[in-house]
């Protein structure tokens, strides 16, 4: 972002200013490097201004990939090398060139994330930092990016319905509940297409963890170099789709299924209508491929999908199967009005990538209750990136109601409390609202809760679950905070319910330029 003497903001990429623009559009790339496949999706975001705002008003694929098996080194690790080499032959293969990226999201994904070297990942996009969103996505997150970027979510608004989404990969499968748009009730095990790989003849080439426990579990021989025998590969495949089964219609699973699952097991409180299945395995359950990646996928899906079929819900198509997690991001600079934010000290800014929580708060009541707010916010906390957890988190609210001095001291003892774990480490207290209350709570937190971690306490934006922000320095000139909102743009959810808010030397307050993009 550039600023002139007439105080207006401008596009850092076009040197354009945004209140005169009709139309804005911005190249896009996804990446998901995950434990069996890697792949990356190129798109334009175009954005039309309506009225003082701008909404996303379409997500154009300029190109897919490639999908590569993600390789590894002889000790276990991502090869970095052969990836960066896979990387640059899709750039030029969709004729992009890196520079011209304006943002992008690089997600690591399944058994990918566990490697050694999973962060030095992330240094193959170093010149580009600045405009990812870079996730080592965790198993809660993985879940919830499949379930919008498959279309499940949506597809439970558009068809009133329950709506489960299945998203088996190489290492793990994520299952996810939607209703009315949301993720209701999740889970993830580790059962996976690539938990035994194999080479062109048939010989085991690696065995990971959960493949030694379904091997010995039906008396299956796996030795690397070695050729299995088939009838007891096919026992362990079943088995495997019994237990992953077992977790996807049971709420109390037995003790070895249990063992497998990475979260909490579903709460299954009743059946889905529809099921949509999405992950490298989904392409073989809808017969969009046929040949092997040398691995169980295409046993696993005939079998997962003969007892879901059994069981009954509704079998339907995803808007996206094994791209489903990959997603476009974006980046817009706000100016935030200097009259209703709280920053103390001042050098705590400038802050970056700072990923954000929007739990669900318990605000509509006159009296507030603190505690209910506190594991409201533990519980937003506990969807976080591994990577993230102990550092720096933007909690987003919307306040409701008045703001008398008894509801700000419920809000703040109650929000400090839920982010003990994070102000314990001595990290700032982050708070972005809707409203017009950042400069009280600020204010409060600092002289009525005596909190002695920084705070920047900031409004006038609405954040969501999956964005990360980057907040600038406090700006001599008006006061106001400099913020950049990356937001994950999931294809089948965006248009319609993302939108960038204009301001201007006309808007109120007088001294905000306002640009402001949030996605579902």
């Amino acid at each position: 972002m550039s600023g002139e003497g007439d105080g207006r903001v401008f596009f850092s990429n076009v040197r354009r200013s945004l209140e005169e623009e009709d139309e804005i559009r911005l190249l896009s790339v996804g990446v998901d490097i995950g434990s069996s496949t890697s792949h990356l999706v190129f798109s334009r975001l175009v954005l039309e201004r309506l009225d003082n705002r701008y909404i996303v008003s379409a997500r154009e694929l300029v190109h897919e990939s490639e999908v590569l098996l993600t390789p590894y080194a002889e000790d276990m690790a991502i090869d970095a090398a052969v990836l960066g080499d896979f990387l640059a032959r899709q750039y030029h293969l969709a004729g992009i060139d890196p520079a011209a990226i304006d943002t992008g999201a690089l997600i690591l994904t399944g058994v990918a994330v566990r490697r050694s070297n999973a962060r030095a990942i992330g240094e193959l996009f170093a010149a580009q930092a600045g405009k990812f969103i870079a996730v080592s996505a965790g198993d809660a997150l993985e879940t919830k990016l499949a379930a919008f970027g498959s279309g499940a979510a949506a597809r439970s608004i558009r068809e009133s319905a329950r709506v489960m989404n299945v998203d088996i990969g190489g290492g793990t499968s994520k299952i996810a509940v939607c209703e009315a748009g949301e993720v209701v009730d999740l889970t993830a095990v580790d059962i996976g297409a690539r938990i035994v790989s194999f080479d062109a003849g048939g010989r085991v080439r690696r065995v990971e963890e959960a493949g030694r426990r379904f091997a010995k579990e039906t008396g299956l021989v796996l030795e690397v170099g070695a050729k299995p025998d088939g009838e007891a590969l096919n026992r362990m495949v079943a088995r495997m789709a019994d237990r992953l089964f077992e977790i996807i219609h049971s709420s109390s699973p037995g003790v070895e299924t249990a063992a497998l699952l990475r979260l909490d097991p579903l709460r299954n409180e009743r059946k889905p209508e529809v099921i949509t299945f999405s992950g490298g395995v989904s392409e073989y359950i809808y017969g969009r491929r046929r040949d092997s990646f040398g691995d169980l996928g295409l046993q696993l899906a005939h079998a997962v999908i003969e007892r879901i079929r059994a069981w009954g819900p509704r079998i339907e198509e995803p808007d996206e199967g094994i791209r489903a997690t990959v997603v476009g991001a974006s980046q817009y600079t706000v100016q935030v009005s200097g009259g209703t934010i709280f920053v103390t000290p001042q050098n705590v800014l400038p802050l970056k990538n700072v990923p954000v929580i929007a739990p669900r708060l318990p605000l509509a009541d006159e009296i507030l209750d603190a505690e209910r707010i506190a594991e409201a916010v533990r519980s937003g906390s506990r969807h976080l990136d591994p990577d993230h957890v102990g550092c720096a988190v933007a909690l987003c609210y919307r306040w409701q109601g008045s703001a008398t001095f008894m509801r700000l001291d419920a809000f703040c003892r109650g929000v400090v409390s839920g982010l003990s774990e994070f102000l314990d480490r001595g990290q700032p207290l982050i708070l972005v609202g809707d409203g017009d209350i950042g400069g009280l709570l600020g204010i409060h937190c600092h002289v009525e809760s005596r909190l002695p971690n920084p705070i920047i306490s900031i409004d006038g934006i609405t954040l969501h679950e999956f964005d990360f922000i980057d907040v600038g320095a406090l700006l001599e000139t008006s006061g106001a905070v400099p913020v950049v909102i990356k937001s994950l743009v999931f294809p089948s959810v965006a248009v319609g319910r993302s939108e960038l808010a204009a301001g201007g030397a006309g808007a109120p307050g007088g001294d905000t330029a306002s640009e402001t993009w949030k996605s579902a």
